[in-house]
């Protein structure tokens, strides 16, 4: 490969990698910021239900930022595997 097109691919992985990271934090931003003012609204009618309801968030939200993870996995991938 010539010096251009080495270029042009390393260009293409980092910027692929911030759109993946970009696009990959969208979802489990939205969804654990519904989980936390749901669970919020939980907690304000059932005081009592509190730790029930913040270990059913936490989980929640755990599952949801598997999402953004794995983006970050994609990421590293194409920084250090096709950029690199």
């Amino acid at each position: 490969m010539d010096i251009t097109s080495e270029a042009v691919i390393k260009a293409a992985a980092l910027l692929g990698a911030g759109i993946a990271m970009g696009f990959g934090a969208i979802g489990p931003g939205v969804g654990e910021g519904y989980a936390a003012g749901r669970a919020c609204e939980g907690i304000s009618r059932a005081p009592k239900e509190a730790g029930l309801l913040t270990r059913t968030m936490l989980i929640g939200q755990a599952v949801s930022e598997s999402t953004g993870i794995y983006s970050l996995v994609i990421a590293l991938l194409l920084i250090f595997v096709v950029g690199g």
